[in-house]
């Protein structure tokens, strides 16, 4: 059996089925894992936070695509990015015409602190166009277009978390499906694609699973599990 390595892991897509709700399947894999587990998502803290609670393990969490970081082990808290042009990118978004696209409520966004976010069927390139004149950038995620501080990254995220902790980043295994996963994988020491994941992701892994969504997932730790 190999040995089990510290785990960063994507949720949706990743951790996910094809309608977006975690597969109860991947539960038991995340709480017994004998290692670390990071949560790294582009969501907000509130849902990665919400996961490792009901979990039952330790809430260490990159969120907003490394814009938060929380460690629970160090009580340590962390924001970078900057979120006022991010903020100034979504108004100018809004007096283009155009609309954020998740409702008066807007829980995508409610809770966020270093980025915006913008439902996929609203128009690209007047986001790009405008996150560029912040110095920002739009990640497609595949969910939703992330108007994010181009200096954080899941990879920033999993430096941070490690800095934390006395780990080294190249000890850990990191599964994703997604752009926004591709920097952790550039700083993981082994990392796997799922199936469905876009192309940008794919070529950054260190290999691509057969299965898709959590499936893929499950392909991805096989070699670890006990």
């Amino acid at each position: 059996m190999t040995e089990t390595p510290p785990l960063l892991v994507d949720i949706d897509g990743t951790l996910t089925d094809e309608s977006r709700a975690i597969d109860p399947r991947v539960f038991p894999v995340l709480r017994e894992w004998g290692e670390p587990v990071v949560i790294a998502t582009g969501k907000a803290m509130p849902f990665p936070i919400a996961l490792c609670e009901f979990l039952g393990i330790e809430r260490t969490v990159v969120a907003e695509n490394g814009g938060v970081v929380f460690v629970e082990a160090t009580d340590e808290l962390q924001f970078e990015g900057d979120h006022e042009a991010c903020l100034a990118v979504a108004e100018a978004y809004r007096d283009l015409g155009h609309e954020l696209g998740f409702g008066s409520v807007d829980l995508a966004n409610r809770w966020r602190e270093t980025e915006v976010v913008v439902s996929l069927d609203q128009p690209l390139e007047p986001l790009e166009r405008l996150a560029a004149e912040y110095g920002l950038v739009v990640l497609d995620t595949g969910f939703a277009y992330h108007v994010t501080d181009p200096s954080v990254d899941k990879g920033t995220g999993l430096e941070a978390v490690c800095a934390e902790l006395s780990l080294d980043p190249a000890a850990f295994l990191a599964v994703g499906d997604s752009e926004n996963d591709a920097e952790a994988f550039e700083v993981a020491g082994e990392s796997v694609a799922v199936a469905n994941a876009d192309m940008t992701a794919k070529a950054r892994a260190d290999r691509v699973t057969d299965a898709q969504y959590a499936d893929g997932f499950l392909e991805a730790v096989a070699p670890y599990r006990r």
